[in-house]
């Protein structure tokens, strides 16, 4: 089952709070979910443990996810995505401190579908947030995804 949810994965408590700030202030419907590693990305990906029940942990329609995160790093999380014959198509966007030309490069070699340096301030976020929500939330369709596949992981 797949919702309209917005899965956040990023380790960084205070950027967390603001995303969800912004995001209702932004007006955006989009319910947002929030892991604080890249384990904890996977488990909820899979439907593992605590996010087993998909009805309140379900399977996001986009994946914004940081690079630098404890236990498994995004590079990690997108390899092991793009891997899984059930989540290879989740659009992934990448919300990285990071502006260093290899770690975009490598991120788009494992599959991202975009990458964007974390804007500076809340107003910088708010208008982020507004062009994510009309191109990936609006726009963009995306691909049926098949979990069945993944059944056996």
């Amino acid at each position: 089952m797949i919702s309209n949810a917005v899965l956040l994965a990023d380790d960084d408590d205070n950027f967390v709070t603001l995303m969800r700030l912004a995001f209702e202030r932004g007006g955006l419907r989009n319910p947002l979910h929030s892991v604080g590693d890249g384990a904890e990305a996977i488990r909820y990906l899979k439907g593992e443990g605590k996010f087993s029940e998909r009805n309140e942990w379900p399977l996001p329609t986009l994946l914004l996810l940081d690079l630098k995160m404890p236990l498994e790093d995004g590079f990690g999380v997108l390899s092991w995505m793009r891997s899984e014959a059930g989540l290879k198509r989740l659009p992934v966007v990448i919300l990285s401190s990071s502006d260093e030309s290899r770690d975009i490069e490598r991120a788009y070699d494992l599959g991202a579908n975009s990458y964007a340096v974390k804007p500076p301030g809340f107003e910088d976020l708010l208008e982020f947030l507004r062009r994510l929500e009309a191109w990936w939330l609006g726009v963009n369709r995306s691909a049926r995804l098949d979990l069945s596949t993944n059944a056996a992981t």
